[in-house]
């Protein structure tokens, strides 16, 4: 997928209910896809996001947090962290191949797949307007939310 290219229509569960891209049309969508719930890094980017929620809102955007962790463990961190968007569980990694997150990486010379953190601003006509691959979580959400108001001129 690159940018210019339409969305697939994908869906999964979300923490208030079934989520789809394809019902979500009309509207700024970013999708930020993490490797695990509760872990620091991507704590704090959750955080960021949530943070910046009212101003992605008054923007018309919709924030989706996607990893492969479980719907339940989804509805634990978001309690924990007040987070006022979804998480999406992709378990069977749909979104993430959709995406091309999944990416072979090494951790203590261990080989495992293991999701690269990624976000994509898809616009209100469904297609890819801009990818950030390899994100450092530092600023990123502000970033986002600047192309954002970039694409919205």
């Amino acid at each position: 997928m690159k940018t210019g290219d339409k969305i697939p229509d994908l869906s999964g569960a979300g923490t208030s209910g079934e989520i789809s891209l394809r019902k979500l049309e009309g509207k700024f969508i970013v999708v930020y896809f993490y490797p695990k719930d509760n872990t620091t890094g991507c704590t704090r980017e959750a955080q960021d996001f949530r943070d910046l929620q009212k101003d992605f809102g008054k923007r018309g955007a919709i924030v989706l947090g996607v990893s492969r962790d479980s719907l339940k463990s989804h509805e634990g961190f978001r309690k924990k962290q007040t987070l006022s968007f979804d998480l999406v569980a992709d378990a069977d990694e749909t979104w993430c191949r959709a995406f091309d997150v999944i990416h072979d990486k090494v951790l203590y010379g261990r080989h495992y797949l293991g999701v690269v953190r990624s976000t994509f601003l898809i616009g209100p006509d469904g297609r890819l307007l801009r990818e950030w691959r390899g994100v450092k979580v530092p600023g990123h959400a502000a970033a986002v939310l600047d192309a954002l108001d970039a694409e919205r001129k």
